[in-house]
């Protein structure tokens, strides 16, 4: 995650954040917690209405589909393809999510499939499992979109919604925060308190979850769970990563087969974002997606 809304330049792309950085991106995984912290106690002291949890629902979804759809199986797998509107759509939702830019988020990605568990990974599990989930974010990380993803450096949209990350992430909060603050209004109540409330679990609280269930997938589905693909990584399926991040825990399904926009190979294999994708296609707006052929997936489970 890199919190640099202009892209690098490729003279500078390869080297490490800065402390300047390194202190913000520590901010950015501290705050959220502690704001976690926070609500549960707010939630234990029945502080917490069902408008707030209807907004972290709502928040969490639309983000974290930004990123399981749009960064990552749109963007750096081009498992499908779409109109230029809706790609934006999927682009600063997942902005909203506070995991980095686009060319930052999908070159760092590419790097982890290049070397994945090897030198070099930016979060390999090799290195323990903290480091996997969210030390290599506080220790920074190199980006090498040259090296890994060059062709997004010459996409405009992507550069776009790069340079302006730090707006999607304001418009994250602000979102959370107004909605809440109209719906408190609604009920006969101040807006402040309402639209504090709002921003604390459709922002802060949202934004921790969806952080660490995005990093369970570089974690936890790199150490536990089943095999049934012998990849040349330790990639494995966990199920209950995959239903809290929408798909992605069938983590050893999609390194087996990567530009797969069904990350699900079984009926039970539950994929939220692939059944999104599906519906999408349905209403025709979007295309050529590729999935698993039937004898693409016999032929590799007996290798």
């Amino acid at each position: 995650m890199a919190l640099d809304a202009s892209h690098p330049s490729t003279e500078t792309a390869g080297h490490p954040l800065g402390l300047p950085g390194r202190l913000t991106i520590l901010a950015v995984v501290i705050i959220p917690f502690i704001a976690t912290l926070y609500a549960i106690w707010l939630l234990w002291k029945v502080a917490v209405d069902w408008p707030d949890l209807v907004l972290f629902a709502v928040m969490y979804l639309i983000t974290g589909l930004g990123i399981t759809i749009g960064y990552h199986r749109m963007l750096t797998h081009n498992g499908f393809q779409t109109r230029p509107w809706l790609r934006g759509a999927f682009l600063a939702a997942a902005g909203m999510a506070v995991e980095s830019g686009p060319l930052t988020w999908a070159s760092t990605h590419l790097k982890h499939h290049a070397l994945s568990d090897k030198e070099g990974d930016p979060h390999s599990p090799l290195e323990g499992l903290f480091h996997s989930h969210v030390g290599w974010i506080i220790d920074g990380w190199r980006i090498e979109p040259e090296k890994h993803g060059p062709w997004l450096l010459k996409d405009q949209q992507v550069g776009f919604f790069e340079r302006t990350f730090l707006f999607w992430v304001a418009l994250g909060l602000a979102i959370p925060f107004v909605i809440g603050g109209l719906w408190s209004m609604a009920l006969g109540n101040p807006f402040l308190p309402g639209a504090l409330t709002g921003l604390l679990w459709g922002g802060a609280v949202r934004i921790f979850f969806t952080h660490h269930i995005t990093w369970s997938v570089n974690s936890i589905c790199h150490t536990f769970g089943s095999r049934p693909f012998a990849t040349k990584d330790q990639s494995r399926n966990n199920a209950i990563v995959a239903l809290l991040a929408m798909g992605e825990g069938w983590h050893n399904n999609h390194h087996a087969f990567p530009n797969s926009a069904e990350h699900g190979m079984e009926w039970w294999q539950v994929d939220l974002s692939a059944y999104v994708i599906r519906a999408l296609e349905k209403l025709g707006l979007v295309w050529d997606v590729k999935r698993v052929t039937p004898d693409q997936l016999r032929r590799r489970l007996e290798n």
